[in-house]
């Protein structure tokens, strides 16, 4: 079968999947299919960033915070639809980025590492303690979303918009990489300098990268807020960041498959881990109290993991798989 017909047929089963998904499963399935819909957004974002261009970030998370309280202060002053909502909470996360994004051309690596977690506790101090914006620590309520005066307040409904922005934004960083742009990025990733010397204005790349990236993270925010209808300043603490690297390292970095891979598994990590001690629960005391502090082992054990046994990730082992289960079945009896 040629690569082009293989396409055309994962591209109809995946819609007929997306299209008889919620009739098949139940309001818990959706919650987990909705949340990890908004996780690979973000995800891809930092992918973007981190995996393509090679510039490190931990602010992810206060990015997503920017476009979440952006979407609940504007259901609540000016009542405008989930449509505009949503790209403007991306927007204003996306000059947010920006302004982060300045050092860039300076620092990089651990230092730029730096930079995004300052820019990530301040935001989460101006979260806190803005109270006659933000409302500081009470937070912000969230109205339903609505589309053409229809309110969309569960996972079954949910989804139906969630899911599809979703893949919209991954189709658009699967192509972006086939521009001059991506290809910029990339360029920079593999050695800055001899991309500046080729004509590359790096400042102008990295910022449109970091921009980007944060758009985003603001829309995956956006989604969250509508989501969970309720959005506080600790709702998007810096181990939320360190859960979106975590995805693209264990996912891949720098490809588009490994945000999907990664983020889908890492988002089920925590519900696997309560499973898990639910089931021990009746020899280990107080089980359920310790899974926060599991979880964040877990999450550390998985980056070393991956960084030390595969660093290509997730996106590399199903291929690897494929390979070795195919050269199996070619082996005569």
């Amino acid at each position: 079968m040629s690569d082009g017909n293989r396409k055309r047929m994962l591209f109809a089963a995946s819609a007929i999947a997306f299209a008889i998904v919620p009739f098949l499963v139940d309001q818990y399935l959706l919650y987990w299919i909705c949340l990890i819909a908004i996780n690979i957004i973000s995800a891809t974002g930092l992918n973007i960033l981190s995996g393509y261009t090679g510039l490190a970030s931990l602010g992810q998370a206060a990015f997503m915070g920017v476009g979440a309280y952006t979407v609940a202060l504007l259901e609540l002053h000016a009542g405008t639809s989930f449509l505009l909502n949503v790209p403007v909470a991306g927007a204003v996360a996306a000059l947010v980025g920006l302004v982060v994004g300045i050092p860039s051309l300076r620092v990089k690596g651990l230092y730029l590492a730096i930079a995004t977690i300052a820019a990530s506790v301040i935001l989460e101090f101006v979260f806190a303690n803005w109270e006659s914006v933000t409302n500081g620590v009470k937070g912000l309520t969230v109205a339903p979303a609505q589309i053409f005066g229809v309110e969309l307040d569960q996972p079954a409904e949910l989804y139906w918009i969630i899911v599809p922005i979703a893949i919209l934004f991954v189709a658009m960083a699967a192509n972006l990489f086939r521009t001059r742009v991506g290809r910029a990025f990339i360029a920079i990733r593999d050695r800055d300098i001899s991309a500046e010397v080729l004509g590359i204005p790096l400042l102008k790349y990295k910022l449109l990268s970091f921009g980007l990236s944060s758009f985003y993270a603001g829309v995956a925010g956006g989604l969250w807020a509508y989501f969970f209808r309720v959005v506080t300043p600790e709702s998007f603490p810096i181990v939320m960041s360190i859960f979106f690297l975590a995805a693209i390292i264990v996912g891949g970095m720098g490809t588009i498959r490994g945000s999907i891979l990664g983020a889908a598994f890492m988002t089920l990590v925590p519900e696997l881990l309560r499973f898990g001690f639910t089931f021990l629960g009746p020899w280990i005391p107080d089980s359920m109290t310790i899974i926060p502090a599991v979880r964040s082992i877990v999450f550390g054990a998985l980056i070393i993991g991956f960084l030390l046994f595969e660093p290509q990730g997730l996106a590399e082992v199903l291929p690897r798989l494929r390979r070795f289960f195919g050269r199996r079945q070619q082996r005569p009896d």
